[in-house]
């Protein structure tokens, strides 16, 4: 064994390149079932999930929301006096979250269930043969590749050549700058745009589509754009960056609206989605196109024999969520055992703004488009009684989407104070697909949230 981790004779039973936490379950449960396994990583063991995406940014969350709340109290409660400190925030992450973005625990958590640990890029060399820098790993059963993705950069003139921020920058910011203005409306752009809003940053969010959250239904990027205008957010939908400048101290963006000036703020956030890198893995070498979009799975995630693939980069959404259901399916593939194909009808997932926003299955659009007969109903969340004692804050919906012919759903939105705990319920409905007359029968809890659910299933139509 030499120091790096790495075998004399540089083989191994299974390659994993790329350690978020699909590659990181993935290596470490192979290893336990007892399977020699390398595990190949060119940054942090864990990925972005838990050093610039999901954790840091829920953090932030967090706080926002309990400066909002504090806000309501008077309308409820009395008198609240509250003073943002965005310190406490960043000092959390540091602490807490990432540690200071140094990933010695989660290595060693790797390294105690078994498998091997290769700092540096892998890349595809062939059927079963990974090369790490001068380093080839032949792979006995074969290679997972979970390398994530990365953000997308519009191709807007100028911006390439400014200090932007993507996620990552946002999440080590150690102080909030006074302006920022965000390209792109997607569940992380409303997300970060809200939070800094609250803490006191005058935010501009420009999305080219016409309505926020455009893979969503109508309702949701209506609400999620009500909820961050209320926070004193400027939402510019139906608005391109036509080129970025930036003078040493200020961005400058110019707009396809009509504004005689340009938009300028401290800091300009990209948020304008993600893309998987394939020809930097090298996967014309396995018989894969270098120049997709992503990598085509079969259902227990094999993308070509000997190789697997999990995560963002096979297009299903970039989401923990689904990078471990994912790698779960690849590991009983590749020990051997039988299990379903992955199944995505009932994908959920959710934007943590405020109201949160959860969603899983169809949305009312997709439901048309692949020729069901559908019925919808929609009803406000404050006009069920916990809405009703909720009082402010109180902002959401209850949206489900019904294939009429079959009288399942296949599509539902729950939005609100607690939007993505109401729902899972909608997500066991839509997966297992329960008979919408089933649904209509059961006891739902008063004075719920979810109680909504069941006025929303009388409003069919």
């Amino acid at each position: 064994m030499s120091a790096d981790g790495m075998s004399a004779d540089g083989y191994a039973d299974v390659v994993v390149v790329g350690l978020g936490p699909g590659g990181e379950y993935a290596a470490g449960a192979l290893a336990e079932a007892g399977l020699d396994v390398v595990g190949v990583e060119a940054e942090l063991v864990g990925g972005e999930c838990p050093y610039w995406g999901c954790v840091p940014s829920k953090m932030m969350i967090r706080a926002g929301d309990l400066l909002a709340e504090a806000g309501r109290v008077p309308a409820l409660a009395g008198t609240a006096v509250v003073t943002p400190d965005w310190g406490r925030v960043a000092d959390r992450i540091r602490g807490e979250a990432t540690d200071g973005w140094d990933d010695r625990v989660a290595a060693d958590r790797l390294t105690s269930k078994g498998a091997r640990l290769v700092r540096g890029r892998g890349r595809l060399a062939g059927a079963r043969r990974v090369t790490v820098g001068d380093r080839t790993i032949e792979a006995r059963r074969g290679v997972v590749l979970a390398t994530g993705t990365r953000p997308r950069i519009p191709a807007v003139p100028g911006l390439r050549e400014t200090p932007y921020w993507t996620n990552r920058d946002a999440m080590a910011a150690k102080e909030l700058p006074a302006s920022m203005i965000v390209l792109g409306g997607g569940a992380i752009g409303v997300e970060l745009a809200q939070v800094f809003a609250r803490f006191g940053c005058a935010v501009t969010v420009i999305e080219g589509q016409d309505r926020l959250l455009s893979q969503e239904e109508p309702e949701a990027g209506e609400l999620a754009a009500a909820a961050l205008e209320a926070d004193g957010v400027t939402v510019l939908t139906g608005t391109r960056a036509l080129d970025v400048g930036h003078d040493g101290t200020l961005f400058s963006v110019r707009t396809t609206e009509d504004d005689s000036e340009p938009l300028r703020a401290e800091r300009l956030l990209v948020a304008a989605g993600r893309l998987a890198d394939l020809g930097a893995l090298g996967v014309e070498t396995a018989g894969l196109d270098p120049a997709a979009r992503a990598v085509a799975t079969d259902g227990q995630m094999r993308a070509a024999d000997g190789l697997w693939a999990v995560g963002d980069l096979t297009g299903r959404g970039a989401f923990t969520h689904v990078s471990m259901y994912q790698a779960q399916i690849a590991v009983r593939d590749i020990l051997g055992e039988p299990g379903p194909d992955a199944d995505y009808r009932a994908l959920p997932r959710v934007t943590f703004t405020d109201p949160e926003i959860g969603a899983v299955g169809l949305t009312e659009r997709q439901a048309r488009e692949r020729g069901l007969r559908v019925r919808t109903g929609v009803l406000p969340l404050d006009s069920s009684t916990r809405g009703w004692i909720h009082g402010p804050g109180n902002a959401g919906f209850v949206k489900l989407v019904e294939d009429a012919d079959r009288g399942v759903l296949v599509g539902a939105t729950s939005a609100g104070p607690a939007g993505g705990e109401v729902l899972y319920g909608l997500n066991v409905a839509v997966h297992a697909e329960v008979p919408v007359h089933r649904l209509r029968h059961m006891i739902y809890t008063y004075p719920t949230f979810h109680r909504t659910v069941e006025a929303a299933l009388g409003a069919l139509r």
